[in-house]
């Protein structure tokens, strides 16, 4: 099953370091970050989870959970999260999933639907799709979805920095520009007549017909 932007996501129940989850469950009313892996113990991820770890508070601050998944058992899990913390200097609070079995990562579209039914005796290299970041609403349908190279370790910034231009647009009638960060200038969406947009965004600039800018929505 291919993934794509406003599809619901797909639910599950799995194992994480912190007990069995039904993951449409747990993510309640919040907005979450389901970040995966393609195994325990390897450099980049290492790397990874421990920036996630730093983050998590800024991530709790806008409302969304932080959930990890790597392609081994929870067991792994809580033995590499010592070497997560060791290396990053955060202590890991958010649960990870333990995917043993290849489940979700197929249900994810990561691996091929033949891809085995372990992860015993898997290399890294065999499980490289395994480094997408989904991004899923609280009305659990994908809002992002980021797919990296196992040589280039993850920007958790721009995670960051693309959950609050969803958020905004998700309640103002804007979109964000390239680049965009907090309190930068945002664009009104075509959905906005000019007449609408002198009340809702008096003072707004037309820098072409199609292209109209404002200051960010308080």
């Amino acid at each position: 099953m291919s993934l794509r932007i406003n599809d619901t996501a797909p639910n599950f129940t799995a194992e994480t370091t912190q007990g069995t989850i039904d993951f449409h469950e747990w993510i309640g009313d919040s907005w979450v970050v389901l970040f995966s892996h393609p195994k325990d113990f390897t450099p980049v991820c290492t790397t990874e989870l421990g920036a996630m770890a730093g983050l998590e508070s800024e991530f709790a601050k806008r409302g969304a959970k932080v959930i990890g998944l790597s392609v081994d058992p929870v067991e792994s899990h809580a033995k590499w999260s010592q070497d997560i913390e060791d290396v990053g200097g955060h202590k890991v609070t958010y649960p990870m999933i333990g995917d043993p079995e290849l489940k979700v990562a197929k249900l994810y579209d990561m691996l091929a639907a033949d891809a085995g039914t372990s992860s015993e005796g898997r290399t890294p290299a065999l499980n490289a799709p395994v480094r997408t970041v989904f991004v899923i609403g609280p009305d659990k349908k994908i809002k992002l979805l980021l797919a990296y190279p196992m040589t280039t370790g993850r920007n958790f910034d721009e995670v960051l920095r693309v959950l609050d231009s969803m958020q905004l647009t998700a309640k103002h009638k804007v979109a964000t520009p390239a680049n965009w960060k907090q309190g930068g200038d945002v664009i009104i969406t075509a959905a906005v007549s000019n007449e609408e947009a002198d009340k809702i965004f008096p003072g707004y600039k037309t820098v072409k017909p199609y292209l109209r800018t404002t200051a960010q929505p308080k």
